[in-house]
């Protein structure tokens, strides 16, 4: 059988089989290693995937061997082919990672099942993005938000608070999914078909109050999953009382993926001849993005929780990707597609030091950063340059996303936009920098709560962290990876929507 014509279902099928074989490991390493051996095939696959799309062109996979529009297809072109290598990438990092942290965070005789839970949760955000079916969608973001709620669930051993988060996330994103399965079940009731690109072809030229109806739930339902503000209020909790290896997976894969798949919908299977997409753009995402930009990086400046800050700062930073989409240019969409990936990069690192600090010092305070570059220096210097690419300095990943923001932005004659980009990222040096100034020029605490001997993190976690710094500074002098891939992803969406 030819390897390549089954690449398409191995990033799926290799998590969702070998996850439930972590609970029958026993407790302590084996999970972890096993889990992390399973992240870095998968990654492997992601890779192989991407190298394949970008030679020759979009994959199709039918399973079953049913040929679509009757069964269930995994299509794969280079927008999800980039997100698919971005999700089993930070994965790939994120789980050796891990063993230290949630040693800590983690009862032991829950590791096994937390290994399992991370695994499905890969799969289900994995499944959202390769699948080409628009019912599967619903069914992978259930797989990946059920374990998600599990996981930060997890996180009461040191702070019960995570339950009533889990709880939370739990109702928002129900309503969510509720939303968006009523949305696809009135698009069906329409068109008599789930397949994306069926449903591309047969929506073309109808006008309906049922499929306007659709449409609006779908929007929400996404809205709610890929916490657009106003509809963000379950992430700050979520991300703050999760285990801290489960905050760096959630900040730098959940929303993607949920971003993705707003991009999927409008761009291929509604698309320009649906009458009520420009209003989409003009009225929900470019407004709704810009106010994210600035009033979740305002309330970042004031939070004494490093991990609910950087909730916040994901918040704005989902809002530049609204704002790139709100164009309908290809400049915008591959803006978007760039800072997807790039805020992946920025928001695992950054989280990935916070989960340091809380190894050493037991807490996630701003308090307990005070003198850190005299006691973990390496930990020190991954969160000022990652917090530096997410102000937007030169010479990072974080540089590179606004400048495409900004070309998009004069490019769509939306010139006030480009000014409110570079405005919102002042407002992210002023939360950064708050950090930067408590590291840098204060005495480490020397009684009380927040005492850290003069340790750094173990290697297991400083090498996967700085693997995740180094990106943000390679793919911000190196552009043609990503910055080409982005492009050529657009013109491919752009040109199904039916742009002339």
């Amino acid at each position: 059988m030819n390897m390549i014509a089954q690449l398409p279902v191995l990033p799926v099928i290799v998590p969702l089989v070998l996850a439930p074989i972590t609970l029958l490991l026993p407790k302590g390493r084996a999970p972890h290693l096993y889990a992390t051996f399973v992240s870095w095939a998968t990654f492997a696959a992601c890779i192989f995937l991407l190298r394949e799309v970008a030679e020759a062109g979009v994959l199709s996979y039918h399973l079953g061997d049913w040929a679509p529009p009757l069964g269930i297809e995994y299509r794969v072109d280079l927008a999800n082919a980039l997100v698919l290598v971005l999700v089993s990438g930070i994965a790939a990092v994120v789980f050796p990672f891990a063993y230290r942290s949630v040693q800590l965070e983690i009862d032991k005789h829950q590791s096994p099942f937390f290994y399992g839970a991370l695994l499905i949760c890969m799969t289900g955000l994995l499944g959202v993005t390769i699948t080409g079916d628009a019912f599967n969608v619903f069914v992978f973001l259930e797989i990946s938000s059920l374990s998600t709620y599990a996981l930060i669930a997890m996180g009461a051993r040191r702070d019960r608070r995570a339950l009533t988060a889990s709880f939370n996330y739990l109702v928002m994103g129900t309503i969510g999914a509720t939303f968006f399965v009523i949305g696809i079940g009135l698009l069906y009731q329409a068109t008599g078909t789930l397949n994306m690109a069926d449903l591309h072809d047969r929506l073309a030229g109808q006008n309906s109050r049922v499929i306007d109806a659709g449409f609006a739930f779908i929007l929400v339902g996404i809205g709610l999953k890929l916490a657009m503000f106003p509809m963000h209020l379950w992430l700050p909790n979520a991300y703050t009382y999760a285990p801290s290896a489960v905050s760096a997976f959630l900040a730098a894969t959940a929303t993607k993926v949920a971003v993705y798949v707003l991009i999927r919908f409008l761009f291929t299977v509604f698309g320009f001849d649906f009458a009520f997409l420009g209003a989409a753009f003009t009225w929900v995402l470019l407004p709704l993005g810009l106010a994210g930009m600035f009033v979740a990086s305002l309330v970042a400046v004031f939070q004494e929780d490093v991990k609910r800050m950087l909730a916040y700062s994901s918040v704005g930073q989902i809002g530049y990707m609204l704002l790139g989409l709100s164009f309908a240019t290809v400049e915008g969409v591959s803006a978007s597609l760039v800072h997807v990936v790039n805020h992946a990069l920025m928001k695992g690192a950054l989280f990935m030091a916070v989960a340091c600090v809380v190894l050493r010092a037991g807490s996630h305070s701003i308090h307990a950063f005070a003198g850190l570059s005299k006691r973990m220096p390496y930990t020190t210097w991954a969160f000022l340059i990652s917090g530096l690419s997410l102000i937007g300095v030169p010479l990072t990943v974080g540089f590179v996303s606004k400048w495409y923001l900004l070309t998009a932005a004069f490019a769509a004659g939306h010139w006030y936009a480009g000014f409110l980009i570079v405005a919102s990222s002042l407002i992210a040096l002023l939360y950064i920098g708050r950090v930067a100034e408590v590291m840098l020029l204060r005495e480490p605490a020397t009684e009380g709560k927040y005492v850290i001997a003069k340790q750094d993190a173990p290697l297991s976690m400083l090498i996967p962290m700085w693997i995740l710094v180094a990106a943000n500074i390679y793919f911000g002098v190196n552009t043609d990876l990503t910055g080409d891939l982005a492009r050529r992803a657009a013109e491919a969406l752009m040109l199904t929507a039916g742009a002339g």
